[in-house]
């Protein structure tokens, strides 16, 4: 029995069948992440910044008060990106972070979040948890246990 067509092969209009399931997976979760990443970024950037800066002030706000060195937020990133020094320099210019040389290591520099970086995070809290609402709201509980184990498993095996 021929197989019919899925919704990521209407989506992107394909009227050949994929190569393997993997192929048609690995398409679908990148369509799929590209649609919520767009979704998110509604709300985020019309206030000044771009997802990876707003990536950049949750990891640092997490790191508490100790502040966090910059190589080890590189390594928290969503979106791996090279230029997380260019992304601090832009949020430091919007005055939302601060750096200074590690006083022990002067190699490291260490990165807290501003009073106006934090007030920034206060107010797209709620919009930000509406829009993953939106975006991941339509799964049951145990579907959305399922999904993040899956989500997992792929990651893992991709490392």
């Amino acid at each position: 029995m021929p197989r019919t067509t899925s919704a990521i092969q209407s989506e992107l209009k394909q009227k050949r069948p994929f190569r393997s399931s993997q192929q048609e997976a690995a398409l679908a979760l990148m369509r799929t992440a590209d649609v919520v990443r767009r979704r998110i970024a509604g709300v985020i950037e019309p206030r000044g910044i771009t997802l990876q800066q707003y990536n950049v002030l949750r990891i640092i706000w997490g790191a508490g008060k100790d502040g966090i060195p910059t190589l080890d937020i590189a390594g928290r990133m969503i979106e791996r990106t090279p230029g997380i020094t260019r992304l601090l320099d832009r949020l430091e210019a919007k005055k939302l972070v601060r750096r200074k040389r590690c006083p022990t290591d002067r190699r490291q520099v260490l990165c807290w979040i501003t009073e106006p970086g934090l007030r920034l995070l206060e107010e797209l809290q709620g919009p930000v948890d509406q829009a993953d609402h939106m975006a991941i709201g339509s799964l049951a509980v145990g579907d959305l246990e399922r999904f993040i184990g899956l989500l997992d498993a792929v990651r893992q095996e991709v490392k």
